[in-house]
């Protein structure tokens, strides 16, 4: 099942480059904010609860298409960029096994314990 939830994810990133892809923008844009999404780890400077509250909500799938939604529809490239950015950081994440946290802690996911074998 962890192989068919990667490749999954996998064709998820690539569908986040391909629509990367037709913005016609340089690919150093797609690289430089790729991994801003990582900036809701802060929120566990605040403690557990907290933290997977905020890193939850910076690593939403539903979140990036409703941004990425209301950058076609009110014609913002910008909104558009910050979907498509978020959604192919999250497949990312998730192929790597990094998954939505429970609050007792950055290691406990809804795809499992981070590190467990």
């Amino acid at each position: 099942m962890k192989t068919l939830i990667q490749l999954e994810e996998l064709a998820l990133l690539l569908l986040g480059i391909f629509a990367f892809h037709l913005t016609e923008l340089s690919w150093w844009w797609f690289a430089g904010l790729f991994f801003l999404p990582d900036i809701g780890m802060i929120g566990y400077l605040a403690g557990e609860k907290t933290g997977a509250w905020i890193y939850n909500l910076f690593h939403h799938r539903g979140i990036s298409l409703l941004i990425f939604g209301l950058g076609v529809l009110l014609e913002s490239q910008t909104a558009e960029i910050a979907g498509i950015i978020l959604f192919s950081h999250i497949a990312f994440d998730r192929m790597l096994g990094y998954g939505l946290k429970y609050k007792k802690g950055f290691k406990f996911t809804h795809l499992g314990e981070i590190g467990k074998k």
